[in-house]
């Protein structure tokens, strides 16, 4: 795929932050854009700004814990557009805290949100994607999913695993010459709403309002929105994935000092050395 001209892009998470960015992208570079998020009010306003560049644009509630809701927005966009050939499994949410005060729900909820909608948005559009022979597909972990900082537990185990599983798919693509792409994408900072992912979460999923948990909570999202605040802007990483796919490279870093972080945990690693502590930066 050498152009976005007349393709058509699916995003899920786009209703703010990077995923709008990239939707806002890959329309003006010429293509369709699907829309997904579980914020419908925010995908509303979000379709405004992606169709101001002109190409089509649909919009879907899609809660990518669930297969069946990625197989519903495969199935309309396939009838609406004819078909996809980018897929950015985007989706994602922010939780944290110390291992030993986290909940059961914590886990389900952040695993169930950045690594199962990574699973299942693959599951419903690979096929798709290899029958045509033509795609690319972008599944965005982090910085977390490289090196493992403290009190991030689900967190860094979700993205952890998302970069496994994009390896996986890159190399099983490769092995039969297809002409499919991966990427992974893993931002350091990023001036987004990550902070604020409580407001997302499923009321089944929820903790006990207790004074010691809202405490703790409101803590960890002004830490966070502490650095987010003058992270790198969502449009600048946008460019860095549309850039990617288009020269099929794996890997998508946003920022500078990632690789050298990488390069201390790596030595680490065949030292035998206790890994490097670092927060993400």
């Amino acid at each position: 795929m050498d152009t976005f001209q007349d393709k058509v892009a699916v995003v899920t998470g786009a209703a703010s932050g990077i995923g709008l960015a990239m939707a806002k992208a890959f329309a003006s570079a010429g293509a369709n854009v699907a829309l997904a998020d579980v914020d419908v009010d925010g995908l509303d306003a979000a379709a405004e700004q992606v169709a101001a560049s002109g190409t089509s644009v649909l919009t879907q509630r899609c809660d990518v814990r669930f297969d069946t809701e990625l197989e519903a927005l495969r199935d309309r966009v396939v009838a609406e557009f004819g078909t996809a050939h980018v897929l950015c499994n985007n989706a994602g949410i922010g939780s944290g805290g110390p291992l030993d005060g986290l909940t059961r729900n914590d886990w389900e909820w952040t695993l169930g949100v950045n690594l199962w909608g990574v699973i299942n948005g693959i599951s419903a559009f690979l096929g798709l994607l290899k029958a045509q022979d033509e795609g690319h597909i972008v599944n965005t972990a982090s910085v977390a999913g490289l090196f493992g900082s403290p009190f991030m537990g689900p967190y860094t185990a979700s993205k952890f695993a998302v970069v496994g599983v994009s390896e996986v798919l890159h190399h099983e693509l490769a092995m039969v010459g297809s002409q499919v792409g991966a990427s992974v994408l893993c931002p350091s900072w990023v001036a987004t709403r990550i902070h604020e992912s409580e407001r997302t979460r499923p009321a089944e999923l929820a903790n006990p309002e207790t004074p010691e948990a809202l405490s703790a909570a409101a803590g960890i999202r002004d830490l966070i929105n502490s650095v987010v605040s003058e992270g790198m802007d969502p449009d600048d990483v946008a460019q860095l994935v549309l850039d990617a796919v288009l020269q099929r490279r794996f890997w998508i870093l946003t920022h500078d000092t990632t690789a050298a972080v990488v390069e201390r945990r790596t030595t680490s690693i065949l030292s035998g050395e206790a890994p490097p502590f670092v927060m993400p930066q």
